[in-house]
């Protein structure tokens, strides 16, 4: 049996595209307008995680959230105060 690779770099939708269906699209949705950041800093946001340490298969090691799902909300913020 081969050993799967964890990858350290990854964000859920890079994957497993049914997890990121299941947890992180349903969290999405639930955001209202008035509390989701703007595409651009999401994106920003999302680029400052994969280059991060803590980030292992979509989870921050900081804080054990999912950072697709933090990084979409407007009060959002990096544990590790990156962003």
């Amino acid at each position: 049996m081969s050993e799967q690779r964890v990858c350290k770099r990854c964000l859920l939708s890079q994957m497993d595209k049914g997890r990121y269906d299941q947890i992180v699209l349903r969290a999405l949705t639930a955001i209202s307008d008035a509390d989701r950041t703007c595409e651009k800093n999401y994106e920003e946001r999302l680029h400052i995680c994969r280059s991060c340490d803590n980030l292992i298969s979509g989870t921050c090691l900081s804080c054990g959230c999912y950072v697709e799902i933090r990084a979409a909300m407007k009060k959002g913020r990096c544990p590790k105060k990156k962003w």
